[in-house]
């Protein structure tokens, strides 16, 4: 049997800031989100070298049965009337799940089934949200503050970006904000 060794890991509750070793930190920039924005010629405009998001997250064993776990922090800001938003993704093996544990800031979490059927969730600190398989998603930043949110998910389960070449099937703008925020609260 193969000793545990679990080296000592911490997350910031305040911050989301992760500690501990070994640890991976990947910085998206606007110049990086070629297509994800509605906007084309206002993201072409845009900083291509002004920080959208960072995810830290600790390294893993890779094989089954293992966990990742990692924070996104995403900042505020819009490319032209659409919110900063992650690039999104389906887990490249389907039926894999994820949980997200909002840390700080406020946003939401859009999810959308293979048929392109859509829901949201609100992201505020202390909030929990469980992605079924099947399901994508994205973290979307409706505050003026830094979003954090902590995630788990298996390490098996692998990011299919190319499935969503065309963008998500709702867009979170500052016109519709206010709507999308009654969504919401309405359930």
């Amino acid at each position: 049997m193969k000793p545990i060794h679990n080296p000592p890991r911490h997350v910031d509750w305040a911050t989301g800031a992760l500690h501990g070793e070994p640890l991976i930190r990947k910085t998206t920039h606007l110049g990086d989100l070629a297509g994800v924005f509605a906007d084309d010629e206002a993201w072409r405009q845009s900083d291509p070298l002004l920080p959208v998001y960072t995810v830290e997250m600790f390294d893993s064993p890779s094989g089954a049965g293992e966990l990742y776990a990692g924070v996104t922090h995403l900042n505020p800001g819009r490319v032209g009337d659409e919110l900063f938003m992650t690039r999104g993704h389906f887990h490249a093996r389907r039926e894999q799940g994820e949980v997200y544990f909002g840390l700080r800031g406020e946003g939401f979490l859009l999810l959308q089934d293979e048929q392109g059927k859509t829901r949201l969730e609100k992201v505020t600190a202390g909030s929990v949200h469980i992605i079924a398989g099947f399901t994508a998603h994205r973290l979307v930043n409706s505050g003026s503050e830094i979003l954090s949110a902590l995630a788990v998910w298996p390490t098996t389960a692998g990011h299919d970006y190319a499935s969503l070449a065309g963008g998500f099937a709702r867009r979170i703008t500052t016109a519709n904000l206010q709507l999308m925020a009654k969504e919401v609260q309405n359930g």
